[in-house]
């Protein structure tokens, strides 16, 4: 064999070698990227699981709107019904009447927390101004506390202090400023107000959190701009920190607006009694007490899906709104 066909040789296997690399390079990163990609799905699989559990099956139990259910006989032996309990609720007045108030219930202490929503904002941004860690924390740590704790424990703090016993009025009859108790929680005046003023006591440290991890992100250069330019802090805050939060606390708020409906049932269940059942009864408790203590569990199920759907509806309208004002979507 001449040298050349030697260098032919050479040459040819260099050249099939370099291919075959180049081809594995070009593959493998697609191979490694779709392995990537199943790993990262086994690894939200459980919430995924967890989602459609929650989220997705209990949706199977609207059925019971189409059975006058009883629990003794199960839904095999319940009589069909139809649309019958839809029906009943535009068809009663009395029914109507109630939902009504209900719906009045829950709209007003749903607009004063979207009022009210501002106050985490702005308490993010005061408690950012505060220099000295220690103290920061101390009052981070002490306004986030409450959010753990339950609302049975919540009213048990309420009634221990606002009750016709309570420590308010003993020490208040004592210093003689009041000849007889006053019914913080035993009357249906301010209500509405009441609810949100315990809902801000709660929620307030927890509500602030978000709005502390979006100041963090900021960019410092810009405070550091404003100082030059002789800008102070209550400045800095106004023309620097609020424009920067604004798009989170926009996107809170349309999220607000979409759960107008969705108002919870713990804090209002615990809090209810004979003299403000009628504006304390928002509509989840008034599910609640239409199936449990009402015994109508078809008909608690046809105003839940009612609800859940008009909802929906809310969010899908709140979304739209939002992609033609911000251009973003939040959904």
């Amino acid at each position: 064999m001449t040298s050349q066909a030697v260098l032919t040789e050479v040459a040819a296997s260099t050249i099939e070698e370099g291919a075959e690399k180049k081809k594995r390079r070009g593959r493998s990163p697609r191979e490694a990227g779709g392995k990537k990609s199943f790993v990262m799905f086994l690894c939200i699989l459980p919430f995924i699981v967890l989602v459609f559990l929650f989220a997705y099956f209990p949706l199977y139990g609207w059925i019971y709107s189409l059975y006058d259910y009883k629990p003794a006989l199960g839904l095999e032996g319940s009589e069909f019904v139809g649309l019958q309990w839809f029906e009943l609720l535009v068809s009663s007045p009395t029914q109507m009447q109630q939902i009504g108030q209900v719906l009045i219930n829950t709209l007003a202490i749903s607009f004063l927390g979207i009022a009210t929503s501002v106050l985490p904002l702005a308490f993010a941004m005061f408690l950012n101004e505060v220099k000295a860690p220690w103290f920061r924390n101390s009052v981070q740590t002490l306004t986030t506390l409450p959010n753990f704790i339950s609302w049975v424990l919540v009213y048990m703090i309420a009634f221990s202090l606002f009750s016709s016993s309570g420590l308010v009025n003993n020490v208040l009859g004592d210093w003689g400023l009041i000849t007889a108790p006053i019914k913080f929680l035993d009357t249906d005046e301010n209500v509405w107000l009441t609810m949100t003023l315990w809902s801000i006591w709660k929620g307030l440290g927890w509500g602030a959190i978000i709005y502390l991890a979006a100041i963090s992100g900021i960019d410092q250069s810009l405070y550091e701009s404003a100082e030059i330019d002789g800008a102070g802090r209550f400045q800095k805050m106004w023309f620097i920190t609020l424009p920067q939060l604004m798009p989170t606390y926009l996107v809170l708020l349309l999220l607000s607006i979409a759960n107008l409906l969705n108002n919870g049932m713990e804090q209002y269940y615990v809090f209810q009694n004979a003299f403000n059942k009628e504006y304390i009864q928002v509509l989840d408790l008034y599910v609640y007490n239409i199936g449990m203590t009402g015994n109508s569990l078809s008909m608690a199920t046809a105003i839940g899906m009612l609800k859940s759907i008009i909802s929906v509806i809310l969010l899908l309208t709140v979304n739209a709104i939002a992609k033609r004002v911000r251009g973003q979507s939040i959904v």
